[in-house]
Order: C-alpha cells, then sequence, then structure tokens
C-alpha cells in the first residue's frame, strides 16, 4: 500500500534486459532509495518500503485531442503526479477506449517504467489488467493498457458500505489467486490499494498497474510477496469493516483508533465472518494472526490462497425481489405528501373531486338495459355453441369440411399465435466492436432474471458517443430457417432505452448491417419494460434484430448509462 509498505520488488532500478525481480541487497544499495515508512509500522514488520523521491522531469505539457503515434488520441487527464500524468484516450485503430500512463523521455524513471510494462506485458494473464503498448517516442514514453468503462473501483464500492461475506470472500479469492501467478512468474504489485482493484460488471475482480503503478513512484522492497500480502489482507480487512487497517486514514476510509492496535475486524464492527475475519488478521503483520486460533500466518500470496482454498465455502445470500425500475413508491403514494404539519401554517390542501355520479336520466337507464340485453344474447349464443359442440361430439361426427370451408378464414384469423424456436443469437456489431457477446445467450434461455447487459457508459446515452458504436447495438435473433412472423414479445433490461425490431429480407444470408434488415416490425421509440407487436400481416424472415440505439441513465446517475435484454420471443 501507498501508506504502508506496498513495494515489491526493485523496478525503480531495471534496465530493460534485466528481469523485474531483483535482489534485495541490490535494492538496498540503490543510490536513489530513501527509508520511509508511513505508516508508523511494528517492529514486527521487516519489509519497508522505499521511494524515490526525486521528481525528475515536469509532465509533458499535453493536451486533450493530441495523438501518440498517430493512433492514440487523448481524451481526458485523470492524474498528474510526480512528473507523469495518466489519461483516458482512444485507440483509433482498433475503435476503443485505452488508458495511457506518460512521461517524460528523461524522466529518471523512464527506463524503469518501460522495464515494468514490457515484463506485465508478457503476462498475460486476463485477471490483469493488461499492457498493450509501451514505446519511447521522441521526448515521451508512454504505457498504454486496456480501459474498463464498466468496471467499479474497490474504492466507489466501500464508499458505498462494508461488502457482505460472500463479496469479500470472492475478493480474497480471486486477487490472492492472481497474485499468486504474478509471482510465480517474478512480478509483484507493489502498490496493491483499493484504487488497483476493480469490479467488472459480471462479478469478476481485475487488478490493475501491476509492477507498472510502483514503478512510475519508484517504489521498492525487500520482501516482495510479503508485501503483497500484506496489502491484500488490508483489502479484505476494509472490505469488512469499511475501515482502513491502521492509524492514518487512507483511500477514503477512516483509520482505528490511535493507541489501539492492529484489531481484528469481527471486534470492529458487529456480524463479521469468522473466518474471513482471522483470514484477513493472518495476512497482516502481527506475528502469529489471531489470538482466537493462533493460526500461522500467511507470507505469500500462495499461502493466502491456499488458506481461502481451506475455507468452507461462504453461500451467496438469496436473491431478493424488489420492485420493477420504472416504478418508484413516491412521498405522495407514501401518504406523506402535502399533509399539514401542526403548527406549519400552511394552506389546506386542494379538495380531491369525486367522480360525477352515474347516469340517473331515462337515457342513461335505457343506456343500462341495453348494455344488459346485449350481455344476455352474448352469453345465451356462446351456451348454444358449446351445447352444440357436445351434441357433435355424442354423434359421433368426424366430417368437419362444411365447418371449415365455411369458416376457415374465420379460423385462420384467431388462431393464436405460437413462440418460434430460435435457433442461434448473436451481438449485433454493425461496426466490428462488441460489447457483451458472452451474455446473449441469456436473452434466449427463457429465463427473463439473466438478461444481456451493456457495459457501463459515461456522459453519452448513445454508448458513450464512443467509436465502434455510433450505429448502436442489440441483438440478432436466427429463426434456423424463414419463418412466418406474425408478433414478438421482448422484455428489456430496462425502461427508458431507444430501440425497434427489424427484419432481414426472406432470401438474406447472414446480415450484419443496418442495411441488411430491410423490413420494420416496430418503429424507432423509447421503450418501456417490454416491446411488443403483432403484426397485420406475417413476416416472412429467418433473421429479426432488436436494434437498440441509445441507454438509460444507469441507477440514476446523470452522466452515466446502460441497457440491455432481458428475453426475446418471436411469434409466428
Amino acid at each position: 500500500m501507498a501508506e504502508r509498505s506496498t513495494a515489491a520488488v526493485d523496478v525503480a532500478g531495471n534496465s530493460g534486459d534485466e528481469p523485474l525481480t531483483a535482489k534485495a541487497d541490490k535494492a538496498t544499495t540503490d543510490g536513489l532509495a530513501k527509508a520511509q515508512d508511513t505508516a508508523e509500522r511494528s517492529a514486527a514488520d521487516t519489509g519497508s518500503e522505499r521511494q524515490d523521491t526525486e521528481p525528475g522531469g515536469a509532465a509533458p505539457e499535453l493536451h486533450s485531442g493530441h495523438r501518440l503515434a498517430r493512433r492514440y488520441r487523448l481524451e481526458e487527464c485523470v492524474t498528474r503526479l510526480d512528473g507523469f500524468s495518466s489519461w483516458r484516450a482512444v485507440d483509433e485503430k482498433l475503435r476503443r477506449a485505452v488508458g495511457v500512463h506518460l512521461l517524460p523521455a528523461d524522466h529518471p524513471r523512464a527506463r524503469s517504467v518501460l522495464a515494468a510494462a514490457r515484463s506485465a506485458a508478457l503476462l498475460g494473464d486476463p485477471r490483469f489488467v493488461q499492457v498493450l503498448d509501451a514505446v519511447e517516442e521522441g521526448d515521451h514514453v508512454y504505457v498504454v493498457h486496456e480501459w474498463l468503462p464498466d468496471a467499479i473501483e474497490l474504492t466507489a464500492l466501500l464508499a458505498a458500505g462494508p461488502l457482505e461475506a460472500h463479496e469479500a470472500y470472492q475478493l480474497v479469492s480471486q486477487v490472492s489467486q492472481a497474485m499468486a501467478a504474478a509471482h510465480r512468474e517474478g512480478l509483484a504489485h507493489l502498490r496493491l490499494t483499493p484504487g488497483a482493484v476493480l469490479r467488472t460488471s459480471t462479478g469478476q475482480y481485475r487488478i490493475r498497474g501491476l509492477a507498472v503503478n510502483a514503478a512510475l513512484r519508484g517504489i521498492r522492497a525487500d520482501r516482495p510477496q510479503r508485501t503483497d500480502t500484506e496489502a491484500i489482507g488490508a483489502l479484505l480487512y476494509a472490505a469488512l469493516t469499511q475501515r482502513w487497517p491502521y492509524e492514518s486514514d487512507a483511500h477514503g476510509l477512516s483509520g482505528l483508533p490511535k493507541g489501539v492496535g492492529l484489531i481484528a475486524p469481527d471486534q470492529v464492527r458487529a456480524g463479521i465472518h469468522r473466518g474471513l475475519s482471522e483470514l484477513a488478521m493472518r495476512a497482516l503483520v502481527n506475528d502469529g494472526a489471531t489470538a482466537s486460533r493462533q493460526e500461522p500466518p500467511c507470507t505469500t500470496p500462495d499461502e493466502l490462497s491456499a488458506a481461502v482454498a481451506e475455507m468452507p465455502r461462504i453461500r451467496p445470500p438469496e436473491p431478493t425481489f424488489a420492485a420493477p425500475p420504472e416504478y418508484q413508491r413516491t412521498t405522495y403514494q407514501q401518504g406523506t405528501y402535502g399533509r399539514t404539519q401542526p403548527g406549519a401554517g400552511m394552506a389546506s390542501p386542494t379538495p380531491v373531486l369525486a367522480p360525477p355520479p352515474p347516469l340517473q336520466s331515462r337515457t342513461g337507464k335505457a343506456l343500462k338495459w341495453t348494455v344488459a340485453a346485449l350481455l344476455i344474447a352474448a352469453l345465451g349464443l356462446g351456451s348454444w355453441q358449446v351445447a352444440d359442440k357436445l351434441l357433435d361430439k355424442d354423434r359421433g361426427t368426424t366430417d368437419t369440411t362444411p365447418t371449415q370451408s365455411s369458416t376457415g378464414d374465420s379460423d385462420k384469423a384467431v388462431k393464436p399465435a405460437k413462440p418460434l424456436k430460435i435457433d442461434d443469437a448473436t451481438e449485433f456489431m454493425p461496426e466490428g466492436s462488441g460489447i457483451r457477446p458472452e451474455l446473449v445467450a441469456n436473452a434466449t434461455d427463457g429465463d427473463s432474471s439473466t438478461a444481456w447487459i451493456t457495459k457501463q457508459y459515461w456522459n453519452y446515452p448513445n454508448f458513450g458517443n464512443l467509436p465502434g458504436h455510433t450505429q448502436g447495438s442489440g441483438i440478432v435473433v436466427d429463426l434456423g430457417s424463414v419463418k412466418d412472423v406474425s408478433g414478438l414479445d421482448i422484455r428489456m433490461y430496462r425502461s427508458g432505452q431507444k430501440a425497434e425490431v427489424l427484419a432481414a429480407a426472406a432470401d438474406a444470408s447472414d446480415p450484419t448491417s443496418l442495411s441488411d434488415f430491410s423490413q420494420r416490425l416496430t418503429k424507432l421509440e423509447t421503450a418501456g419494460s417490454t416491446v411488443k407487436a403483432t403484426l397485420d400481416k406475417p413476416v416472412r424472415t429467418r433473421y429479426v434484430l432488436i436494434h437498440i440505439t441509445e441507454l438509460p441513465q444507469d441507477g440514476g446517475s446523470t452522466t452515466r448509462f446502460r441497457g440491455g435484454i432481458s428475453e426475446i420471443q418471436i411469434n409466428g
């Protein structure tokens, strides 16, 4: 951690030809290092952090719109610190968002940043945010990495409250396994803070800044595995208690009371899972872990991962069924809106007008009797038809040709629609950029509780106004062969999405662009929780497109947008 010893290997002094895992004696003899301990560790902590305090060159004075290598367009500066800057950018060649770390080529840590980035890129583990490029170009050195717009930092999750037991278990399990794999390849994180851990919309945790974050800041340590293990323990402690396990406040969290020392999470907050509480203490530096069981401390990510695996599995909480997203109980519905409080001196509310009394004139009475007579006649006609069919059955009538010939058109008109079998479904990618192709099957599995859900986009409802999604997205269903489509019933992931339903021509084969879907089944409009339609005349087609062009706000935010499709039913 930055506040604690979160360094792991000597990356600041490495050249491009040296491995990232350097010897401790080299770290201790590095003339640029300066010993420090910003969190006042106990004497038991022998892995001290050293950070290069030389500011180096000034951050390059670049601006939004600048292009690196005629490919990476800088969009927004998110960090400017200690001679380097970090940006959200766009890879114009592949039409995707990326992140960029940028520093001057003469910066004292430029060489070590390049070496760390190139080593991290070789790992190729999907549990880490991937390094895509590491380049020295003219006066600049820059590192390009993945950008996950739908992921949420652990810092933001903890700002809303502590994690429940199952989620905390998933956090420590996934992060410890990932870091164990990295250390087996000679890589350490060095700065594993809540801001370096991201949770995706599918519930997976991903780690960013492997080796690179520490290289940017010149962080090193004598005992890299112990340092990263302690960092994971601090993350688990914070996830359980919403408190930072040291006396100093950090990462938006309050520290522990001064003079109390390191106390177990289940002594900080009631109801914490006992096994997870003990696991956090075993990972932190406290010379013997929990006082309750005296389990040995975990000093490497491998040991911590093994300890997690030995625990009984923690099941997820039972799902709670909330009201549909479009329904929100208001203060008026709760009965408090407009009430005059005692002594408030408010004017009395406007009286509610009662509905008009029923018609009492002779015209009204005649209308009521007419309606009653029609109902009686309809009931009588229906009863006669039922009785006639029963008599036909008793007589063993088998010749229905006259009935069919005289009423065939009528029977065909009232024939109920039936769902057509969906042979396959794919994500609509008119510009080649996918969103969540692995979730498409959720929209045709017959279970409305699962869904194809888009990523979370910022600032613009039209998929973030990002290249690759200017024509929207959606799902194309394949009926297997050309069929008569007479209607559709589609459940949307949430209301407020601007959508339309189109069909390809009967002779179409593997349609991929909007122009391939020439038959309109519904008009483009803002949809509610469902999109339903019954066609006046069946349409012959094999491929049907549910096309979404704009997304609704996500979680009430005015800057974040997300949508999707829960279930698709095509009727024939």
